[in-house]
């Protein structure tokens, strides 16, 4: 289950160091990344980054960048800097801010020497639905048109892939064949739905051709009758084989 291991990705959504290494230690060998957001960056610093990656994890760097395209440009050497695998910053900045994003992840990893991190650009957040679009931000439209128009906009400035509503899967994939979509909203069928209102199962997520899933909760606190974390990642893990495989027949 290598392959669908490293599709995982785990929000270390904590508010101490000692929470989100005891995480990396349980789950590293199960999982492909882990995610550090704002929570765990304001609770204990930037320098968590480093800490997990020393421990020989992959680090998703969820900042949601979203500033003046010079300020992002900063924003994101700066996370190169740190050798972060990916980070992300928000479509709704603009070309302009998302191309900044690409150029200093390019440029300074080059000057670096070391693999650039990938960069990807939120579209709309999986607890905005519908009603909240159109009422509370006075965007037109359908969610899914949203989405594939940030997404369209993320191309052109040359950020590598998404992050989106696993609902919105196939129509970025029919638009934009060879973006990546990292895909938050997701539960496996035994999860409580909690705070995200677009959500399909691991396996229903990657069968639509998510190319990484965003998991918390279910693997991090799972119930009891499924076990440890760990547990937790390998039930997940085998479900998203098991759909690959039946896409593949």
């Amino acid at each position: 289950m290598a392959l669908e291991k490293e599709k995982i990705i785990i929000p270390l959504d904590v508010p101490t160091e000692k929470e989100a290494l005891d995480l990396v230690s349980q789950l590293k060998e199960h999982v492909g990344l882990f995610k550090v957001g704002l929570e765990l960056i304001s609770s204990v610093g930037i320098d968590i980054v480093r800490k997990i990656s020393k421990m020989g994890a992959n680090v998703f760097l969820d900042g949601k960048f979203h500033d003046i395209p010079n300020t992002v440009e900063g924003a994101s050497r700066g996370v190169t800097r740190l050798g972060v695998k990916m980070f992300n910053v928000h479509a709704m900045g603009g070309l302009k801010m998302m191309e900044a994003a690409a150029k200093a992840a390019r440029e300074e990893s080059h000057s670096l020497g070391r693999n650039r991190p990938l960069v990807l650009g939120v579209t709309v957040l999986t607890s905005i639905d519908q009603k909240t679009m159109n009422e509370d931000l006075r965007v037109e439209g359908i969610v899914e048109s949203q989405v594939v128009h940030l997404a369209r906009l993320a191309e052109k400035a040359g950020l590598d892939g998404v992050v989106a509503s696993p609902k919105e899967i196939t129509a970025i994939h029919e638009a934009m064949p060879n973006m990546l979509i990292i895909t938050p909203g997701v539960r496996p069928a035994w999860a409580e739905l909690q705070d995200q209102k677009r959500v399909l199962t691991p396996g229903e997520a990657v069968s639509r051709g998510a190319s990484y899933i965003v998991i918390g909760r279910p693997i991090t606190k799972p119930p009891p009758q499924i076990g440890t974390p760990a547990e937790a990642a390998k039930r997940i893990a085998e479900e998203m084989r098991v759909a690959l495989a039946t896409g593949r027949e």
